[in-house]
This record gives structure tokens, C-alpha cells and sequence, in this order.
């Protein structure tokens, strides 16, 4: 397997068309923006297609889109808040009843908040839902995932990881306290702790066929920065600046991932769509090995993994 810890590579813009027929695709996050964008594409390449969804009623409603637009579509739903462990856990299990191997695994869903609040668990809620939960439940789920080789865990990371700072290994839970313009920095945290998560998973999957990556999709004006108040009346008219990124053209990195079999045996890479960023060097956690084997390690005791 070709394991490459410490590059970022820019996918070329050309949309592939290839063909998954029958996979089953576990994706977060689908019911709108560039995760809904992503499951519609991947439903008309041919996955079996489960969605991993807060609210059923939004689910039910995205299933029922997604067979109308890709007739012959398979789309089953879980029900799963990633800001609550119990959830997850729960979804989990779901998972691990219903289905006894996952081809593809996407860690899509996202939040951006502008104020910092707490989840039933006691931790701040875009930390649950952007890192913690997709942490976990990708745990949870990972012997369903190696039970399908050549098989793919990806995770939807952000060029906001640049902004995120120094992590000590013992206190990055902490976001503190952020308004509008901090958020950025505690968002961009929640997006390196992804990005190292990836690169710590596909160390741990070397050998076994099944693969990690992370991305980032580019800028992409979608409901989640629509849930920033301020930003909300003028996504429209942002949405049309030719660097910014529609839902479809955000969602083709996450597609072409899920499905390129050029990708069978690449695994720890972080690709970026960001026109110019690739050529950057990565920041300093995103080369430091033992720093994410430690990070992992909190994090697996933060989320009570393995209890």
C-alpha cells in the first residue's frame, strides 16, 4: 500500500465517471450541501447508499430525491446525532446489525459555529460533531470496513486547518471561548484534528487493504456557513465569485476519492482543491507522527472507546 504521511496533492478538476455498482457507501452529513451533492452522484455511480442522518424527516426527504434523480438507487437511513456519543453509539450498532461489511466510509458532516456551546457530554458541540463523533463512529464500525477489502475511509478535512495553531495533546478539547472572527481558528482546529485523524487511521490500517484519506473540498458557500447569521443574506451573491464552490463542484474530490480505482492503494494523503494550497507545506502537526498517535490516544479516552 502506498502510504504517504506528509504531502497534499491537488486532484486534477476533470470529473470522473467511474462506476461503483453495489458498494455500500456510508456517508454523514447527506441531506443538504456538499454531502447531499456527493450521495447523489455516488447513488448515480451505483452505491448502495446509507445516509447517516440527524433528522429522519430530512433524511426520508433526501432518500426519496436522490431515488427520483438516480432511478434503480438504493439509499437506506440511520438515524445518528455526531454531537452526541450515545447517538453515535447507537448508530453504530445500527450499522454493525444491518450490514456486515461497509465498502466506503465518509466522514462528511460539519458545523461551523460562531459561539461556543456545550453538548449532554460535556464537550463544546462542533468539537462532537466535526471530530469526537466521526472519531468514534468510524471506530465503531472499522471491523465492518476491513471486512471489505479494497475498502476507504475518507474524511471531509478543511484548508481552515491552517488557521488552527498550536494542539497540545492533553487539552486540544479545549476550543475556549470564540466569537465570529475566533471561530475560524476553533473551526479550523476541529478540521486539523480531523486531518491528523486520517493520517493515524491509515498508519493502523496499513496491510489490510482498506484505505484513509482526507480533503478539502474548496470553499464552498453552503448551509454551513449559512448557519453564521451574518453570513446567511449574502451566500447567494458570495456563492457566484468564480474561487468559491458550488455543492457539486465541492462534492467531486469527496466523489472521485470514493470511487477511482487509481486510489485502491493510496492511503494517508490529505488532497486539497484549493487551487495553489498543495504546493504549501503541510503545517507542522500534519508531520509529526508520535503528536497524532498521541492524540488519538486522548481522543479514544475522551469518547470512551473501547467501554
Amino acid at each position: 500500500m502506498l502510504l504517504l504521511r506528509h504531502r497534499s496533492q491537488r486532484l486534477t478538476s476533470a470529473v470522473s465517471q467511474h462506476r461503483i455498482d453495489g458498494r455500500r457507501v456510508v456517508i454523514t452529513g447527506a441531506t443538504s450541501g456538499i454531502g447531499r451533492a456527493a450521495a447523489l452522484e455516488l447513488a448515480r455511480r451505483g452505491a448502495r447508499l446509507v445516509i447517516v442522518c440527524r433528522n429522519r424527516a430530512k433524511g426520508e426527504s433526501t432518500a426519496t430525491e436522490i431515488e427520483q434523480a438516480a432511478p434503480g438507487a438504493s439509499v437506506d437511513l440511520v438515524e445518528g446525532d455526531l454531537a452526541d456519543l450515545a447517538s453515535v453509539r447507537a448508530a453504530a450498532q445500527e450499522l454493525r446489525d444491518r450490514y456486515g461489511s461497509i465498502d466506503v466510509l465518509i466522514n462528511n458532516a460539519g458545523v461551523h459555529a460562531v459561539a461556543p456551546r456545550l453538548t449532554n457530554d460535556g464537550f463544546d458541540h462542533m468539537l462532537a460533531s466535526n471530530y469526537l463523533g466521526p472519531f468514534l463512529l468510524t471506530n465503531l464500525v472499522l471491523d465492518r470496513v476491513t471486512a471489505a477489502p479494497p475498502a476507504r475511509v475518507i474524511v471531509v478535512g478543511s484548508e481552515a486547518h491552517r488557521l488552527a495553531g498550536r494542539l497540545h495533546p492533553e487539552r486540544f478539547e479545549d476550543l475556549g471561548d470564540f466569537g465570529l472572527l475566533r471561530s475560524f481558528r476553533a473551526y479550523g482546529r476541529t478540521k486539523l484534528l480531523d486531518i491528523l485523524f486520517a493520517a493515524e487511521l491509515a498508519r493502523r490500517l496499513a496491510g489490510t487493504g482498506v484505505t484513509a484519506n482526507s480533503l478539502c473540498p474548496g470553499t464552498v458557500v453552503t448551509n454551513l456557513y449559512g448557519q453564521m447569521h451574518g453570513l446567511r443574506a449574502v451566500a447567494p451573491a458570495v456563492s457566484r465569485i468564480p474561487l468559491l464552490r458550488t455543492a457539486e463542484q465541492g462534492a467531486r474530490m469527496t466523489v472521485r476519492l470514493a470511487s477511482d480505482p487509481a486510489l485502491d492503494l493510496v492511503s494517508g494523503r490529505y488532497f486539497t482543491s484549493v487551487p495553489g494550497l498543495g504546493l504549501l507545506p503541510p503545517v507542522r502537526a500534519r508531520r509529526n507522527a508520535d503528536l497524532q498517535l498521541r492524540i488519538w490516544e486522548r481522543t479514544a479516552a475522551l469518547v470512551e472507546l473501547g467501554t
